[in-house]
């Protein structure tokens, strides 16, 4: 005689909806969650029930409490949510590295119960990339990259076979970095592609997109962004349109050139059709905070006027990047080697130095002798500090700024950062300051994330290295907390802005929800006490009171620990 599952006989019953049932089987459900209070990610107001898994997806919802298990999890008291999808990470190389290692590097995102990331943001990435943009990139991307890591000359259809054949610890899509593109068919080089060149970059990128990529980001105010006009942008962004996925941009500066560079995001998003998103949503520097209300008045006029436009925010007032973008455009002509090398230059040396303390960007600033961001200018020497570095040579250093080392050494600033570079052959990470608020003034970062418009994001990855940012263990915890704190929004609206709303954006159909037969990303927590808990000086910390994390139907996390495992899914567009 065949017994019936424990969910059909449920089914039969009417004790739950026949939609629910899993059919005939001969063992109970893989993992039962009981006595939560489930917000699905769609918004809806939270309510009671138990959800089953088998085969890592969602087998049913409802009340399940005697339902047979292999395993139960009881949640009573307790959020149950979809995992978070972080739809801002920077952890392409990470995920190059060895299973141990990623484990090793991503368990404190994990652990805040993010299930899924995006890479390829910012324009910065490792494919599509020929034989010499490769060797290009691996400079530009080495103040990222794990220790041991190596990248080859991949197609993005490679580098997510790549991923496969490795494994990665979470779920993980790419979009196509603009950054590659361009280096691989113009080098580091300024000014506009030709025609040959422009066609080779609409090559590339609709490959990648067949290849599985789900859109495409620029970064701006990096090489070679920063040489591109927005005619390019608008030509590349039109390929994108055509398949309806998403357009981002680290826009061209988030100082003097904000509200500009916003405009520019609202004109391609106009010309080209694509849907359009303004990658962390920021200004740069105490002066510039007022022009946050202006930036989301302009992106509400442009939906007002039928764009797709979207924004994300990390809730930290520093933020997370290379030294090299300190610099000005020409310095970086090349590479990080040339740059080196025009460091080592007296003359260049003194005009770099110049434009750093004197020089105030314009419009437009892809032009020759261009410059869209002057990083020094926005926030001064003392708002710069050095996060990671390559070496022990220079480990002293890190979390100290630069104008505090320049005192201790008697030196000028700037003198000091040109040292720093050569000693660590550019390898150098840093945070800047003054981004949407300080320490003890984020209303204004406050009123990004509050707008309806705004998802959740860390920007940040712990690359075994310094001080990493500790938005990469905090920044979802840290939302709940200050949206707590401050009554910023109802708990189902922030969960949305963590799950489902970002999967939209990127197209990830079947993640962000919990509904029968999607897959089984979970994340469970106290949603009185989850909270971040690191901090600038302990950025490794990880988030309090988030119990358990489960990802395609395993557990990563369980009871507050880390347990690891290889759980996660390389995912392709279609």
């Amino acid at each position: 005689m065949t017994r019936r599952c424990p969910i059909a006989l449920l089914c039969l019953l009417g004790l739950i909806p026949a939609v629910s049932c899993g059919g005939d089987a001969a063992h109970p459900v893989d993992l039962l969650i009981v006595g939560a209070l489930l917000l699905d990610g769609s918004g809806d107001v939270p309510r009671e029930a138990d959800v089953a898994l088998v085969d890592g997806r969602i087998q049913a919802i409802g009340d399940l409490a005697h339902v047979e298990a292999q395993r139960t999890i009881d949640a009573s008291g307790q959020v149950l949510a979809p995992g978070f999808v972080d739809m801002h990470s920077h952890a392409d190389l990470i995920l190059l590295a060895d299973t141990a290692r990623q484990q090793e590097l991503l368990r404190a995102k994990i652990a805040q119960g993010v299930t899924t990331v995006v890479v390829g943001n910012c324009g910065l990435g490792v494919a599509p990339a020929d034989t010499e943009a490769a060797g290009i990139l691996s400079a530009v991307n080495g103040w990222m990259t794990p220790d041991g890591v190596a990248t080859e000359a991949w197609t993005t259809g490679q580098y997510l076979e790549r991923l496969d054949a490795g494994g990665v610890v979470l779920n993980v899509a790419t979009l196509v970095p603009h950054g590659p593109l361009r280096i691989s068919a113009m080098g580091l080089s300024p000014g506009a592609p030709d025609a040959t060149r422009l066609a080779a970059m609409r090559e590339r990128l609709e490959r990648s997109l067949d290849e599985g990529a789900f859109g495409l980001s620029s970064g701006l105010i990096y090489p070679p962004g920063m040489f591109s006009d927005t005619d390019e942008l608008v030509d590349l962004a039109s390929v994108v349109a055509r398949r309806d996925r998403l357009v981002t941009a680290h826009v061209r500066g988030s100082s003097e050139m904000l509200i500009p560079a916003t405009e520019e995001l609202i004109d391609i998003a106009r010309r080209s059709g694509a849907r359009v998103h303004h990658s962390h949503l920021e200004a740069v520097g105490r002066r510039f905070w007022p022009e946050i209300d202006r930036v989301l008045a302009l992106e509400d006029a442009a939906r007002a006027e039928g764009l797709a436009l979207s924004h994300d925010v990390f809730v930290y007032t520093r933020a997370a990047t290379m030294m090299s973008a300190i610099f000005p455009p020409w310095s970086l002509e090349g590479g990080v080697d040339r740059l080196l090398q025009r460091l080592q230059d007296p003359t260049d040396r003194a005009r770099m130095r110049d434009e750093l303390e004197r020089r105030v960007p314009q419009w437009p600033p892809w032009q020759p002798g261009g410059w869209p961001h002057n990083l020094v200018g926005a926030v001064g020497w003392d708002g710069i500090r050095v996060a990671s570095v390559a070496t022990e040579r220079s480990a002293g250093l890190v979390g100290r700024t630069l104008a505090g080392i320049a005192a201790e050494r008697g030196q000028h600033p700037f003198d000091v950062v040109a040292q720093l570079m050569h000693d660590e052959r550019g390898q150098v990470g840093q945070l800047v300051g003054e981004i949407s608020g300080d320490d003890d003034e984020i209303e204004r970062l406050l009123s990004i994330l509050r707008h309806p418009a705004a998802a959740v994001v860390s920007d940040a990855e712990d690359y075994g290295r310094g001080a990493p940012h500790p938005a990469h263990s905090g920044a979802f915890a840290r939302a709940l907390r200050l949206s707590r704190e401050r009554e910023l929004m109802p708990l189902e609206r922030l969960v949305q802005r963590m799950t489902a709303y970002p999967a939209e954006l990127v197209g990830l159909g079947d993640r962000g929800r919990i509904a029968v037969g999607l897959p089984a990303d979970l994340v469970v927590f106290d949603a009185d006490r989850v909270m971040d808990r690191s901090t600038w000086d302990r950025p490794r910390r990880p988030a309090e009171a988030v119990s358990w994390v489960v990802i395609n139907g395993n557990v990563a996390v369980e009871s507050g620990t880390y347990v690891g495992g290889v759980h996660g899914h390389v995912l392709r567009a279609r």
